[in-house]
């Protein structure tokens, strides 16, 4: 019997001032090595960097490229954008700066099949191109940087609460609406909520890859984690089973340094314990996470962590209520497959 063809894919990428990366990233996909059919479907910010121009050369040069506008630039509405663009079964989400490893479509794929999910996803692989980078990837994927969370830093494959990009079945997408426009961040945890509350399972696998390129300054970094951590406290806010004391570090310790520095300056200079041994345990903590790599990278590895530990602190206690009040207002109840006559 001739072998079944694989299910068509349709790969989605919400881009906004990606000329740096974005040829590399439509390059790692179209390369695949996916027997099936397969279309990308690019849906444009507003950029203000030669973004466009280079959609515009893909668009001609591989007649499976293909754009859509995204006029408010935020990327739950490019997300919503491109599936409503795209036509295939499977829908592949990607970043304009993630780099898709040779066999990620065929192994989700698989995954689908083997486990029943309506979503797997795997590691977000941080890997940078000069020192900075390099420091901030090592950051990005240590305990010492992110906790726990297995799609940085590894584990075993299993059912999870979300992960990294998302490879879903387009029926339990459309069953849920897509992604909720308001959250702004974080729209992959909360799809994830509803697909799980609809009894949709999430499927984490180690099997699967992405490189991930970081921020490229500590200016970037900073804004980049200090909307993670605004954005989680909303989470929070709209789901208060969802926060734990993972999350819950990053802040305390903003707090307990601004108060050190304080005491110490207005009190006693015993109270500059607290901010000189956070300094020291990341200085500490920095020496594993820059195994292999240059000097230069590694002196950097602390300030890399300070700014991720401080900016999403510091996002997390300045988060408006009003903004979650907003988000909570458009909550989308999860909505149930629908039940088929037999039953």
């Amino acid at each position: 019997m001739p072998q079944q063809q694989p299910p068509a894919v349709s790969v989605i990428m919400p881009v906004l001032n990606e000329e740096r990366h974005l040829r590399n990233a439509v390059r790692h996909i179209l390369e695949q090595e996916y027997a099936g059919e397969m279309e990308v479907v690019i849906a444009l910010g507003p950029s203000t960097d030669r973004t466009d121009e280079i959609a515009a050369e893909l668009v001609a040069e591989d007649a499976r490229v293909h754009t859509v506008p995204n006029p408010t630039g935020r990327t739950p509405a490019a997300l919503n954008a491109a599936i409503k663009a795209s036509r295939h079964p499977i829908v592949v989400r990607v970043d304009g700066h993630g780099m898709l490893s040779p066999n990620y479509i065929a192994t989700a794929v698989r995954l689908l099949e083997e486990t029943g999910a309506a979503n797997v996803g795997g590691i977000m692989h941080a890997e940078g191109e000069n020192a900075w980078e390099d420091a901030v990837a090592a950051a990005m994927t240590s305990k010492i940087g992110v906790g726990n969370a297995a799609f940085h830093t590894g584990g075993q494959a299993g059912p999870a609460e979300t992960v990294y990009l998302g490879v879903f079945r387009r029926e339990a997408l459309e069953q849920q609406g897509g992604y909720n426009e308001e959250f702004i961040r974080a729209q992959d945890w909360e799809l994830n909520f509803r697909i799980r509350e609809a009894g949709g399972q999430i499927w984490f696998s180690p099997e699967l890859r992405v490189q991930y390129r970081p921020r490229p300054s500590v200016k970037a970094l900073a804004k980049q984690y200090k909307d993670y951590g605004k954005w989680r406290h909303v989470v929070a806010r709209y789901h208060a089973g969802s926060i734990n004391l993972r999350y819950l570090a990053p802040p305390t310790a903003v707090c307990a340094i601004a108060a050190g520095l304080v005491a110490g300056a207005a009190v006693t200079p015993w109270a500059l314990i607290v901010p000189g041994g956070y300094l020291a345990a990341i200085a500490a903590g920095s020496v594993p996470a820059g195994k292999g790599l240059s000097l230069k990278a590694r002196a950097q590895i602390p300030l890399a962590l300070a700014t991720m530990h401080m900016a999403w602190g510091v996002g997390f206690l300045t988060s408006p209520r009003s903004l979650a009040k907003r988000v909570i207002a458009s909550r989308r109840p999860a909505v149930m497959a629908a039940a088929t006559a037999s039953e």
